[in-house]
């Protein structure tokens, strides 16, 4: 008997061999593991959901397309993953010993990744169809929810699902990786795998991009679920931030109690546990918005690591667990209150510097800004009043005013659109033709016939409010006391609309904000001699903003611009939209 004699050099490689094989081995299994329970996923997608909603869809009760759209081309993902990729890792796998090697079937079916496209282009419009009609519709809910309790869905919603065909590329991406950092530089599969692995790369960009956007949703229905489907979470614009355990120090005494915060990019949910093992943990007590938010560390003998968050809808007092917690806290605040000003602000400057008029000289030869329909309530040539029947809106292709049907029936080619002809206004018309009017354009303005843009531009203060005389109806109106008239308030319907349509000249006006019984939270009015004015704003904060300057404008005096609260800005602004 011949016995092979190895020193520890020799023993030492070959046991680095035999692990290195038998990683190379655990990748390819792992690879076989997770695919058959991903076939599974697309079975319950394409032959469980897609197929209950397809077959009631086909009784009338809800449109076909709706569910088509959803869930895109899972059925031909389904299919491939099913019938060819599955079918030729397990028969691989079972050959492993005499033939170990994966990159020849990835580079054969590789190339069909591509179809994960149309899947990910699609995602956010699945998810808004698929909240849509389960709100629309009882019955499309209720089959949903029926599947969602059975077993094989492991007691995960819809949208769970259909996030794994998203995240499934990039996982073979990971995985390549992984079996190309174990593999022999001149192993036999090495040019096969690497070329697989550029394949996959380059489908894997498709779903990148969405995987950020998939996490932060999967994150808004796990938070939507633990508040018991309360709220409109999920919405793409919605931002996860941070999350926690917070003490709340109660104002009448010395006691703290158990809270919740959940932070987002625009909202912070102050929440009450309900100590429930099943569904809903969470009960939000209040919305706090992000906008006029302010964070401040405070002292407390009795309380340690303690800071104030103050809003517009309330103020708390919190404690945190320790001073690492308190300054982390203290930090996803600030960071998150800076970058949502930032792009108000943004915003903001944009839409106040953006030259809404075109100059003569450039009529025509660069493409206008479009002023948006809800930002006017009149055209912006005749002043008349648009309604949804005789006077319905249009824009101009020249300046981008919206005008009415009559104030556009002109057409002129623009340079910007390759000399094509297009429907412009009269006044734009007369511009581009040559045939100026000067007669109408000597036409003196009336005194409401200024432009709600350019007074909000230069005013001392201007924001929407709730407007109703004497006992009319409320009225949601854009008010701006101007600069150069600081004496007259200035109604308009929309924040673009060329004419006010009303004015109110202060002085003299006596003001009242005492409350009534009938009176409405953040009200006040001005009243003289028979008149009455009466108007409430969104907030306490800005009906004092405005009686600030209304306070001086009525006893003759020129105001000044109201000072500017943190992280404000000049003016009032209609800041009383949530996304949630």
């Amino acid at each position: 008997v011949r016995v092979q004699v190895c020193d520890a050099n020799t023993r030492s490689f070959c046991l680095l061999k035999e692990t290195n094989e038998q990683k190379l081995y655990n990748i390819a299994n792992e690879l076989l593991m997770t695919e058959k329970a991903y076939v599974s996923r697309l079975n319950l997608l394409d032959n469980v959901f897609c197929a209950n909603l397809m077959e009631e869809a086909m009784k009338g009760t809800f449109p076909a397309d709706v569910v088509r759209n959803i869930f895109s081309n899972i059925s031909s993902i389904h299919v491939f993953h099913a019938q060819f990729l599955l079918p030729d890792l397990e028969k691989r796998m079972s050959e492993w010993s005499s033939c170990p090697r994966i990159g020849d079937i990835l580079l054969k079916l590789t190339p069909f990744l591509k179809m994960y496209a149309e899947y990910v282009k699609n995602f956010d419009n699945a998810m808004e169809l698929l909240k849509l009609w389960t709100e629309k519709s009882p019955l499309f809910k209720a089959i949903i929810q029926d599947i969602q309790s059975q077993e094989v869905c492991a007691s995960l919603t819809l949208q769970h699902h259909m996030l794994e065909p998203v995240q499934r590329v990039p996982r073979y991406e990971m995985l390549l990786k992984d079996y190309l950092k174990k593999l022999p530089q001149d192993a036999s599969d090495r040019h096969d795998a690497e070329k697989s692995l550029e394949i996959i790369a380059m489908a894997a960009t498709h779903s990148n991009s969405a995987i950020r956007k998939t996490e932060n949703l999967k994150k808004l229905l796990e938070i939507h679920e633990m508040l018991g489907g309360e709220g409109d979470i999920v919405n793409a614009s919605n931002e996860f931030i941070k999350e926690g355990s917070i003490l709340k120090l109660a104002a009448r005494n010395t006691s703290a109690m158990e809270r919740y915060l959940f932070l987002f990019n625009n909202v912070l949910l102050y929440c009450v546990p309900k100590f429930s093992l099943v569904g809903q943990k969470y009960t939000v007590r209040t919305r706090i918005g992000i906008d006029g938010l302010k964070v401040v560390e405070t002292s407390n003998e009795d309380y340690p690591h303690t800071f104030q968050v103050s809003g517009k809808e309330r103020s708390l007092e919190l404690q945190a667990s320790s001073e690492q917690d308190k300054e982390d806290w203290i930090k996803a605040f600030q960071e998150t209150i800076a970058i949502f000003h930032q792009k108000n602000e943004t915003f903001k400057t944009a839409s106040k510097e953006v030259d809404v008029e075109v100059s003569a000289a450039e009529l025509g030869k660069r493409a206008p800004r479009w002023i948006r329909d809800n930002e006017v309530t009149m055209c912006m040539k005749c002043r008349e009043p648009f309604n949804a029947l005789t006077r319905r809106r249009h824009h101009c292709r020249a300046c981008g005013y919206v005008v009415c049907w009559k104030c556009s029936d002109y057409k002129a080619a623009l340079e910007y659109d390759n000399n094509k002809v297009n429907k412009v206004c009269k006044d734009c018309y007369s511009i581009l033709s040559g045939q100026l009017d000067s007669d109408e354009r000597a036409k003196k303005k009336g005194i409401l016939e200024i432009e709600a843009a350019q007074f909000s531009g230069n005013s001392i203060v201007c924001g929407f409010l709730q407007y109703s005389e004497k006992t009319k109806p409320w009225q949601k109106m854009w008010c701006v006391i101007p600069q150069t008239e600081a004496l007259v308030l200035y109604l308009y319907g929309a924040p673009q609309d060329v004419k006010a349509q009303s004015t109110i000249p202060l002085l003299g006006y006596a003001v009242e904000d005492g409350p009534r019984s009938a009176d409405v939270p953040h009200s006040f009015r001005l009243t003289q001699s028979k008149s009455v004015h009466s108007f409430y704003a969104e907030s306490e904060e800005l009906k004092q903003r405005w009686l600030r300057v209304i306070r001086v404008a009525v006893i003759g005096e020129v105001p000044e611009a109201p000072p500017c609260t943190e992280g404000g800005t000049e003016g009032v602004e209609d800041n009383g939209v949530n996304n949630f």
